[in-house]
């Protein structure tokens, strides 16, 4: 598809007009994910403290990050709903209060089931920020600038995993367990302030039309409606291939490969760790801008980026000898970088396929994929490594077999959704030629 032509498919008459207002408005909304995401990926640099403090083996240590990503997947199109149904602000607040009380609970919790519960209540907040965030994008922004904005929401959300590999361990290891995710619970307060003060759900004069809600039979027909698009299906199977192996290694399981399979100290593999925080912020920006001009590019970018990570996890895992130099891991991780961005481009094949009262729910249904690999991961991985005696080669060949499933669907799928695609093309051209001017 032509430069044109991809503008023609993106561009919506009657779009909001950006400006600084809408940056203002839009940079509350993402601190919100931001702080989200801080917490969220918190666990990542306390999982070996974890299992020393609740005295779990790796299957239970990984049952913390499964059941968090559990209800963060399983909320996605319930929020969806919500989203498209309340507005951002009303969701976003609900979020911020849950996943505060997660954050605060999961400080001050005196045993393994109960700091499970706070994960869990931290999951469920999570999931309501960054559909919110998505919607927040689309009511200030024109459609030609929403595959820039969401990259750029990605890549906020990536600063706050920086912030979880550089701040929070640093917190954990010089305060203790309990200062550190306690005192990183009042972040949540702080955007709660903000975001009551100052969001608002669109500019004045692109308020949304008025939908009737009739209970479950407007639940089904926007579900229905949102998953009869082969876009939003797509969607769903790019961002299930691409953003897992990223997501398992930041989450849980990449301190513990690099520092006891690798035989890396915490201080080296916390900065490998950050190499995959920078690259995905880089990439993000990159990836956005190139979408943004050429929409053609959305396929060939996410499969050239599933297939850049599985063949760096395979040279990993087969390097002769017990451990892999180190320019091969600073590499692993450079690649992994992309995933998240790549990730992102689920969106832009979902977002085109819907009207503006479906984005919420369509965006719900693709950001399932990648957090349901991720959970079944690592899952994988955690009950591999129990059985082999932590045997890493073995557990994190999982990798593989998701990514096999995940590339068979967008095979499958991409034609109907290049189809699709024209057709809506050719239809709007059409229209444009018969409103007068």
């Amino acid at each position: 598809m032509s430069r044109s032509s991809s503008s023609a498919t993106i561009t919506l008459p009657g779009d909001p007009p950006g400006g600084r207002r809408a940056m203002a408005v839009w940079a509350v909304g993402v601190s919100v994910y931001f702080v989200a995401v801080i917490f969220r990926t918190s666990l990542g640099v306390a999982g070996l403290d974890a299992a020393d403090r609740f005295h779990v083996n790796a299957s239970a240590l990984s049952t913390f990050s499964i059941l968090q990503l559990l209800v963060y997947a399983g909320m996605q199109i319930p929020v969806g709903l919500l989203v498209d149904r309340l507005g951002t602000k009303k969701v976003l607040t609900i979020g911020v209060v849950l996943f505060t009380a997660g954050q605060l609970g999961f400080a001050f919790s005196p045993s393994y089931g109960t700091a499970l519960a706070s994960r869990a209540l931290l999951g469920c907040g999570d999931a309501m920020t960054f559909i919110s965030v998505l919607r927040l994008g689309t009511r200030w922004f024109p459609a030609r600038r929403g595959p820039l904005v969401a990259q750029l929401a990605g890549l906020v959300g990536m600063a706050g995993n920086l912030v979880s590999t550089l701040v929070i361990a640093r917190l954990l290891h010089g305060v203790g367990w309990t200062a550190a995710f306690a005192g990183s619970a009042l972040a949540g307060v702080v955007v709660l302030v903000l975001m009551l003060l100052f969001l608002r759900d669109h500019p004045e004069g692109h308020e949304p039309e008025p939908v009737s809600h009739q209970g479950a039979a407007y639940v089904r027909r926007q579900i229905a409606a949102s998953w009869r698009e082969p876009g939003t299906r797509l969607g769903l199977w790019v961002h299930f291939t691409t953003q897992f192996p990223a997501m398992v290694f930041l989450l849980l399981w990449g301190l513990p490969f690099l520092v006891q399979a690798q035989g890396l100290s915490r201080a080296t593999a916390g900065e490998l760790l950050t190499l995959v925080v920078l690259s995905n912020m880089l990439v993000g920006l990159v990836y956005g801008q190139i979408v943004a001009r050429h929409h053609a590019a959305r396929l060939p970018l996410a499969l050239g980026t599933v297939g850049a990570t599985a063949l760096m996890w395979a040279v990993t895992l087969a390097w002769p000898g017990e451990r892999a130099p180190m320019w091969l891991l600073v590499v692993l991780c450079t690649v992994l970088g992309a995933c998240g961005p790549a990730s992102m481009i689920g969106f832009d094949f979902a977002r085109p396929a819907n009207p503006p009262e479906r984005q919420g729910t369509a965006s719900g249904i693709t950001n399932m994929g990648g957090f349901v690999a991720s959970m079944t991961t690592l899952f994988l991985i955690g009950v591999l490594l129990d059985a082999t005696g932590d045997d890493y080669t073995v557990a994190f060949s999982a990798v593989f077999v998701l990514q096999a499933l995940g590339v068979s669907q967008i095979l499958r799928l991409r034609g109907r959704v290049a189809r699709r695609e024209r057709e809506r093309l050719v239809a709007s051209r059409v229209e444009t030629v018969h409103v007068p001017a």
